[in-house]
């Protein structure tokens, strides 16, 4: 239940329900559904539907196409942070046969692996999953479009490959694995590979007449990994709040954010966004969300977050086409973004005082460019430009005593303490920069030494 303190104005929740009515009627779906989260709460849930008073709610099982993907990328990466791959791994090390074995794990989660786009005919969203038993099927005798890692080329036959490296190293169905280790443990148990009641029906509708034809649900059999299963709103949204922070039992936090950062380049023209390793990652609205996008033949389906706003929004709509769910489901998340904007938490200070992280902070000079050293509420040190240009990062200690960049042009990079033999702080070297306490400090040990002069005007 939504506590006083979380719910929604009754503007916005008009202006939700305004927009998904209007989504359905202009769109011409036979229902549309959809669901608000915010600071990892339910605050909103609404649906419209052709039907008076059959209009799904957020129990009712929608197909989410190539939300899929998300799920099956997660359990590569458990197999990675449990030791037993590494993304850089060729998929012929721990995946024999497959035609594509010189392509690295990493490719085939961000779809640089250079595999064609679908499978040989038939049209397998359409056809049952038994046309295609062997991956041979599904890969086809082309099995490179492009060369691997040079561009971005989205890939459902790359999916699949996914899925049967994942049977082939934990010794169970992609299924089974799924469901013991990611859907049990976040709470969705209203996601499968099948559909159970309440669950909608899939819908063609007649592009240039108000008529529908029933789309089949097939099962897609190897290529399951890429696109099968079925969810709801309630749980595509616990499965949203995992994607925010992470959670131990499923995927540490750190392999979450993994996931986000991008793989490669994006396809020519398109610079707003990018595809991390299962995640797309988008610019709408002036915001930056993740998450996925879905469709199979009489489903359409989106789940967006905005880690800066707090707020996740889930849309399904059961038509072939019509809808623009992922744009919808955009806008519920700028709606109470902008109409209700997160207020922040209040400021306190450090529990306690390191006067050694302390007395790092203030001014440093990397030759004459002014920089800020900061210390974080997290214990971590912050530099920035003192006017704002400059590359600035953040860092985090390491328990050698260095630190190391978490973002930006230092990412990775290391920050040491260099100290006097007295103990007494001489500079910072970062990736080799040195930075100083004064421009090109004659005291410190600046490369290429400071003239013995020292500043001088023009006269001089």
């Amino acid at each position: 239940m939504t506590s006083p303190a979380e719910q929604l104005l009754a503007g916005t929740q008009r202006a939700l329900l305004h927009r998904i009515a209007t989504a359905q009627a202009d769109g011409r779906s036979p229902s549309f559904v959809a669901a608000v989260q915010r600071r990892g709460q339910v605050v909103w849930n609404g649906s419209r539907s052709c039907v008076d008073g059959h209009a799904p709610d957020d129990d009712t099982q929608f197909r989410i196409g190539s939300l899929t993907k998300t799920f099956t990328a997660v359990l590569v990466l458990r197999l990675r942070d449990e030791g037993l791959l590494d993304l850089a791994d060729p998929l012929e090390k721990h995946l024999t046969g497959t035609g594509a074995g010189e392509v690295t794990i990493h490719q085939l989660l961000g779809h640089s692996a250079g595999l064609g786009a679908e499978s040989p005919a038939p049209w397998w969203e359409r056809t049952p999953g038994s046309l295609r038993p062997d991956l041979a099927d599904v890969l086809g005798d082309q099995t490179r479009m492009h060369p691997p890692g040079r561009r971005h080329h989205y890939s459902n036959p790359g999916y699949t490959v996914l899925g049967a490296l994942i049977e082939a190293m934990r010794g169970a169905p992609w299924a089974q694995v799924l469901r013991s280790e990611v859907l049990e443990p976040l709470g969705m148990l209203r996601t499968g590979p099948q559909p159970q009641a309440p669950h909608a029906g899939g819908w063609a509708v007649h592009p240039w007449a108000d008529v529908m034809l029933p789309e089949p649900a097939e099962d897609l059999g190897l290529m399951a990994p890429a696109g099968q299963l079925w969810s709801t709103t309630a749980d595509l949204l616990r499965f949203a709040a995992f994607l925010a922070e992470g959670d131990d039992r499923v995927l540490r936090a750190a392999s979450v954010q993994e996931m986000k950062d991008p793989s490669a380049p994006p396809e020519s023209g398109d610079w707003d966004g990018h595809y991390g390793l299962g995640l797309q990652v988008v610019r709408r609205n002036g915001r930056t969300l993740v998450g996925h996008t879905g469709s199979l033949p009489g489903f359409l389906a989106a789940l967006w977050f905005s880690a800066e706003d707090d707020v996740a929004a889930v849309a399904f709509a059961n038509a072939t086409s019509g809808p623009l769910v992922g744009e919808v489901a955009a806008e519920l998340v700028s709606i109470v973004a902008e109409a209700e904007p997160r207020i922040p938490e209040p400021w306190r200070p450090l529990p306690e005082v390191d006067a050694e992280l302390l007395a790092l902070t203030g001014p440093w000079y990397w030759g004459t460019r002014a920089n800020l050293l900061r210390l974080t509420s997290d214990r971590g040190l912050e530099l920035r430009g003192l006017r704002g240009d400059g590359r600035g990062a953040r860092f985090t200690a390491r328990p050698d005593g260095t630190w190391i960049g978490l973002d930006g042009y230092y990412a990775g990079e290391t920050l040491r303490i260099v100290r006097n033999d007295d103990g007494s702080v001489n500079h910072l070297d970062l990736g080799s920069f040195v930075f100083t306490r004064e421009p090109y400090d004659p005291a410190a040990a600046v490369p290429g030494g400071v003239d013995k002069e020292g500043w001088r005007g023009l006269g001089s």
